[in-house]
């Protein structure tokens, strides 16, 4: 990218004195200006080049918001965020004799045991997780049933049967399965 620099001063030439040959403009010396002028414009084509560039790029859509706005976050995608003081919404259920946990409901799952269930998981998508919080109802001694949970050492864990108490269970999936983990038992709510 090059700048145009003016060869030959012409104001200067108007301060000579009449019958001066050097006032005299010359054709080469008007020949080289616009030579000049001609070889700045063709460089400067990085600077078309770059609305190019702008202009195939694809607008954002939906509402703009400003800096102490707030937006939706659904199916957007985040790279490298930090996020700091984030509270999760829990879900909260009590059991039937059949639970299917869904995590459009939320990542913090709580269910009260209000009989003897099975629990069925979600679809093991990929970098999926979640905890749930099972608790015993008053009555205590319910029972629970994993449905597609691969365990440490392929067995799983026996809950707290205390009325009142829970136990905090963490799950990962790999996309075909989901790892469940025991992060406590026998917790007072």
């Amino acid at each position: 990218m090059s700048d145009y620099t003016k060869s030959t001063n012409f104001a200067s030439k108007d301060n000579l004195t009449s019958g001066n040959p050097a006032k005299i403009v010359k054709g080469t010396e008007i020949d080289t200006e616009f030579n000049n002028i001609a070889t700045a414009i063709a460089t400067k084509q990085d600077y078309d080049a770059d609305l190019a560039a702008f202009a195939a790029k694809t607008a954002p859509t939906g509402d703009v918001v400003g800096t102490t706005d707030t937006q939706g976050l659904t199916n957007k995608t985040l790279t490298n965020p930090t996020v700091t003081n984030y509270v999760e919404t829990p879900f909260t259920a009590n059991s039937s004799t059949a639970i299917t946990l869904d995590l459009t409901n939320g990542t913090v799952q709580i269910i009260t045991l209000t009989g003897n269930a099975t629990i069925t998981m979600p679809t093991a998508t990929s970098g999926k997780s979640f905890v749930l919080f099972l608790k015993q109802d008053a009555t205590g001694s319910r029972t629970v049933t994993w449905s597609t949970v691969k365990w440490p050492s392929g067995t799983a864990p026996t809950i707290t049967s205390t009325a009142s108490k829970q136990d905090i269970f963490s799950f990962f999936a790999d996309g075909t399965n989901w790892y469940g983990v025991t992060v406590g038992q026998n917790y007072t709510p």
